[in-house]
Formats: structure tokens, C-alpha cells, sequence
């Protein structure tokens, strides 16, 4: 799966899922949205929760954003780096964010970057339209 099928695909998910909480206040929302609510609520939303796995090694994990509006890609590639093409950086160069190198590509490495995953990122970035906030992820969003 490419990052942009990967983000509509999500996008769509998260539009569903918004849909039916509807009714909460966008605190609560947030708060539903805490990883060990979500596996026990929402099992379906992430392949990780039937693992009982998080994506970030951090105790508080929010999913709201599953993504990270710092995030940049493009599945042709962002420009040629040597031998080599970038398809994904970080646009504030987060400090715990590193670059996976293979034979050919360069993409963005954010394990052990937890910024998105944070409630006070999130109330700072937050829009009831994941979409919105993402959007300028990938010229094709």
C-alpha cells in the first residue's frame, strides 16, 4: 500500500468514526480516542489493537491522529538525493525522527517520534476533519 492509499484510506475511517461520536464535546473526543480505549471500543480502526501492540513505545498514546501533520510525501518521490530518491520527511526536522535508508530510497523514520500522539499536540492541531489537518502531507491529498 502506497502513503497516499494508506491516508485516504484512513481519512475515510476516521470520517466514519466521527460520524457516529458525533454528540461528544471535542474533549471527549480526544479522550475516546486514548489507545487502550480505542482497542476495547473501536478494534477495527487499527491492525495493531488485535496485537495488542502500539505503534509508538510512549504509556500515553492517542490515536487521534494516527499521523503526523509535520509528515511530508510523495509515493513518486520528493527529489533524488545521489543514488538514492526521498519519498518522506519531516518538515520540522523533529529531533527524535531519523531517515530509513535502503539500496534506493530514503523515507522518513518517525518510531520514536511520539509529537502526534500527544493530547496537547492534538488540541493544538485539532479539527474534526482529519483530512483537513493533513492535507498538506502530499501534494495529492
Amino acid at each position: 500500500m502506497t502513503y497516499l492509499q494508506w491516508c485516504k484510506q484512513h481519512a475515510q475511517k476516521h470520517k466514519i468514526l466521527l460520524e457516529k461520536l458525533i454528540n461528544l464535546t471535542d474533549e471527549q473526543l480526544i479522550a475516546y480516542f486514548d489507545y487502550d480505549n480505542m482497542r476495547q471500543l473501536e478494534p477495527d480502526f487499527c491492525p495493531l489493537y488485535a496485537e495488542n501492540t502500539k505503534c509508538h513505545a510512549m504509556k500515553k498514546l492517542n490515536c487521534f491522529l494516527c499521523a503526523c501533520p509535520h509528515f511530508r510525501f510523495d509515493d513518486d518521490g520528493i527529489k533524488k538525493m545521489r543514488d538514492k530518491t526521498l519519498f518522506s520527511t519531516c518538515i520540522i526536522s523533529a529531533k527524535n525522527s531519523k531517515v530509513f535508508v535502503s539500496e534506493k530510497a530514503l523515507h522518513q523514520d518517525c518510531s520514536n517520534c511520539f509529537l502526534p500522539h500527544t493530547t496537547g499536540f492534538i488540541k493544538k492541531h485539532f479539527c474534526r476533519d482529519w483530512h483537513a489537518i493533513m492535507q498538506k502531507v502530499s501534494p495529492y491529498m
